[in-house]
């Protein structure tokens, strides 16, 4: 889908599109959501101290995610895209917060495939990425084959898993529920010290599918601190979305 017809559909957002052009588009593919529930005050002593007062809770808990995904065609506005950072494995660690209204993402970290990509995303975003040595493979019936190894501090950060849709029926993230609060989020958050940065996305609305995974490493939430509850994950999985990036806004 082009940039036109994405920006055409604003309906579901929770607030308008941000000012100014969108600098950046990828596609993002096969991902698992894989969600515990913890308890906030442990994610809130993970997270910097700038952005804790702003985190959400769901039924009384803050929600760590683990995400696997396959990015494509990664690309700055007008510009074709660099082989070796326009399509990658990616792993994210994230939690949930809203700052002045506007409900967001905050990762704690993004492990990544290529090293153009960790760069780029480190110097032009503050985001926490960091170098993997990733493995995928996607068989005909949608099975998902995924590991990840990191190879820089901290460590061990590790993630081996298999996953696939349930069922072929869809699912949109209705008003108020949990599907919501996961995924109709439409900017990231990042901190500086004290300041604030925030990098607005947009995109369709999410269709989900109901998802099974068998987990066999995870270690990505305790490498940043973070203590997952020895229960079984929500889990969603989404086939692919085209994805539209503003740049950084960095607070003052």
């Amino acid at each position: 889908m082009d940039a036109a017809a994405i920006l055409n559909q604003t309906a579901h957002r929770p607030y308008p599109l941000p000012p100014g052009p969108w600098v950046m588009s990828q596609t993002w593919r096969d991902l698992l959501f894989a969600h515990w529930p913890v308890n906030a005050d442990q994610v809130r002593a993970a997270m910097p101290p700038a952005l804790g007062p702003y985190l959400d809770t769901f039924d009384g808990s803050a929600w760590v995610g683990v995400i696997p995904l396959r990015m494509f065609d990664v690309h700055l506005r007008g510009t074709p895209g660099i082989p070796t950072a326009a399509n990658f494995a990616e792993l994210n660690v994230r939690t949930y917060v809203t700052v002045e209204g506007k409900p967001g993402v905050y990762f704690f970290s993004l492990d990544a495939e290529s090293r153009l990509a960790v760069i780029g995303a480190r110097v032009g975003f503050g985001l926490n990425y960091k170098f993997a040595k990733m493995k995928v493979s996607t068989s005909e019936r949608g099975q998902v084959e995924y590991s990840s190894v990191r190879k820089e501090r901290p460590k061990p950060a590790e993630f081996v898993a298999g996953y696939a849709p349930e069922s072929a029926k869809m699912l949109r993230a209705t008003p108020g529920s949990l599907e919501q609060f996961f995924v109709e989020r439409y900017c990231l958050y990042t901190s500086h010290g004290p300041h604030i940065g925030r990098a607005n996305i947009h995109h369709l609305p999410w269709e989900l599918q109901r998802a099974k995974a068998t987990i066999k490493t995870n270690s990505m939430a305790e490498a940043n601190g973070i203590a997952l509850p020895d229960t079984k994950p929500m889990l969603h999985f989404a086939k692919e979305m085209d994805v539209l990036v503003w740049p950084l806004e960095r607070g003052s």
